[in-house]
């Protein structure tokens, strides 16, 4: 017998397979833009959590050795500022990260800008004050502000929104062009320390760094820099053939006025 009903119609809740695609696809591709805000973003809120991160939540790290005067990151300089920057960073920073380090000796991981974590100081004559001194040579945040806008080789940004990435070859770039600055100290530090007058320059920058040896905080490793330096002079001369300069990657050149 032949069958003479209408056909049946599609259910309007029913959906097409083509839909039903596009609908996910729009979901992935949301699920996706999404994820990706988060990974560009999760460096400053990883550093709002250690900048506001109490102190007891984050193990100390261990002074080992002489790990502060490891090797710089950066290339090239002059080999007696290098040898400078090793031994300052002995008594300052003498540990397994140096570069990382924030002040009491807890680390940070992203170095895209200068931490800027207040941490209270403990004992000494700023004892209940705090303390953003940060990296290989405790950058105050202040100071750090202050050397990059004069002597970073790469800001990025413009104008108010310009910014000074922490890295450790710019922590030593900013240094190495900082010390190597006459117009800045009044002084040809470079021509000092050939001359060999290492602790009088010691001695001019314990205003700056106040660990080396004649400065309100000196510590264990302050009375053995002059020793230190000459250790780390005989590396940097043996990388640097009869002692003359590298040139560093970026020119110093225009870096020199004084505010």
């Amino acid at each position: 017998m032949v069958d003479t009903s209408p056909p049946s119609q599609v259910s309007g809740e029913e959906k097409s397979p083509d839909s039903s695609r596009r609908k996910k696809l729009l979901v992935a591709t949301i699920a996706a833009l999404g994820l990706t805000v988060a990974i560009q973003n999760w460096q400053e809120v990883e550093g709002l959590i250690m900048r506001y991160m109490p102190d007891w939540l984050a193990p100390p790290a261990r002074i080992t050795g002489l790990r502060g005067t490891m090797p710089l990151a950066m290339q090239g300089g002059d080999p007696y500022i290098r040898a400078l920057m090793r031994t300052i960073s002995a008594s300052e920073s003498n540990y397994a990260r140096p570069y990382h380090v924030l002040y009491g000796g807890r680390y940070v991981r992203h170095l895209n800008r200068h931490p800027n974590r207040c941490i209270t100081i403990p004992v000494g004559p700023n004892k209940g004050n705090c303390s953003t001194a940060a990296g290989r040579y405790q950058f105050l945040n202040k100071t750090w502000s202050k050397m990059s806008r004069r002597y970073h080789p790469r800001p990025t940004g413009i104008l108010l929104w310009r910014s000074y990435s922490f890295e450790p070859e710019y922590q030593d770039r900013v240094v190495h062009d900082w010390l190597s600055d006459r117009n800045y100290w009044n002084a040809d530090i470079p021509q000092m320390l050939r001359q060999g007058k290492v602790r009088s320059v010691l001695r001019m920058l314990s205003g700056t760094w106040t660990s080396l040896g004649y400065g309100i905080e000196t510590n264990s490793m302050s009375k053995h820099l002059p020793e230190i330096y000459e250790r780390m002079l005989k590396e940097e001369l043996g990388q640097s053939p009869s002692g003359l300069i590298q040139k560093p990657g970026i020119s110093n050149e225009n870096r020199t006025r004084r505010k």
